[in-house]
């Protein structure tokens, strides 16, 4: 039987991520277990982390496990992971290594590493963590590269506690304003994940050049066709929100302007009304509003909407530790 990584939701039939959330909701119910005693997972990150990092380590410990923290370049060894580069410069150890000796050591690895911002087409080839799975003789788990399935996990768990069946339930994605070019990986995640529970999904952003790649938009379409949703873009404000069940905000990069701040920068400036504020809101269908976290308050959303009922962002972190519980007991066993 191959290896089972979690890299991606798109790689997991919907029946899987039901049993996924159904398992999350069971550790929810019941926090504590021996799925992962005598276990231990590498926890890799490139790149800085808050929920992520703490729910991962209490998910392990929760569950019996033991869970070791490594920053390369930091408190590791840099790591190249360019084929046959000659490594003359300040990377110490290749990925061939580090991948095959970590798998000696524990169970598990799950790695956070974002895009470099310099080149899309590079970008998107998702190298480090694609590197690892290639190279790595146990699972390997995404903790957020240009997707976050994690994060997808425990946003579809708080939907479904608040909505209950989610089909057909008008799902907006909205572009928001914020001062730095940032990650397209929850945009992504949260499009595959919505229309994979056969939502129907509206993407809205200020102009075509924030419309997401055509992978995770073809992969939309795909969900969408066989979970009897629907997709379409909007960059019409108020058309998007009037009637929404639910309103994801996330801010977002531009693919063509990837390396290009300067020439992006007086777009984004230009479209700060996509925050979300009382009036937007109030254009829904008694929705839902949630982000990933972090958030700027009154940059991405107002203080009344962060603070509002309607608000679930709170539940969705917490839905973190549960839905990683859910993916780690799945996965261990196999290496």
């Amino acid at each position: 039987m191959a290896l089972r990584h979690f890299i991606t939701t798109q790689d997991y039939s919907r029946a899987e991520i039901d049993a996924l959330l159904e398992q999350a909701a069971a550790f929810k119910r019941s926090p504590r277990g021996q799925q992962l005693a005598g276990k231990s997972i590498a926890l890799l990150f490139f790149n800085p982390s808050m929920r992520t990092r703490t729910s991962f380590e209490l998910g392990a410990f929760q569950l019996g496990g033991h869970a070791i923290v490594l920053a390369p370049g930091k408190d590791a060894w840099p790591i190249e992971f360019e084929v046959g580069s000659v490594m003359d410069g300040d990377t110490e150890e290749h990925i061939a290594e580090v991948a095959r000796v970590l798998s000696r050591y524990v169970d598990l690895i799950a790695v956070r590493a974002f895009p470099k911002f310099q080149d899309w087409a590079v970008d998107r080839q998702d190298t480090v963590i694609k590197a690892f799975a290639q190279y790595a003789t146990v699972p390997v788990i995404n903790m957020e590269t240009i997707t976050h399935p994690c994060q997808e996990l425990a946003h579809a768990l708080a939907l479904k506690e608040h909505l209950g069946d989610l089909q057909n339930k008008k799902y907006v994605l909205t572009w928001t304003y914020h001062p730095k070019p940032l990650n397209t990986a929850v945009a992504n995640s949260a499009l595959l994940i919505a229309t994979k529970l056969g939502m129907d999904v509206t993407l809205l952003c200020p102009t075509p050049d924030y419309v997401l790649d055509e992978r995770y938009m073809a992969f939309g379409r795909l969900n969408a066709e066989q979970n009897g949703g629907s997709l379409k873009v909007s960059h019409d404000i108020e058309e998007a929100y009037a009637g929404a069940d639910v309103v994801y905000a996330k801010s977002w990069g531009a693919l063509p302007f990837f390396g290009k701040w300067e020439q992006e920068k007086p777009i984004r400036e230009a479209h700060k009304h996509f925050i979300v504020d009382e009036a937007k809101m109030a254009l829904t269908h008694n929705g839902l509003f949630s982000h990933c976290l972090p958030l700027r308050r009154n940059i991405k959303a107002t203080d009344a909407v962060m603070d509002s009922p309607a608000c679930i962002a709170i539940d969705e972190a917490e839905n973190r530790l549960h839905v990683q519980k859910a993916v780690m007991a799945s996965l261990i066993g196999q290496g």
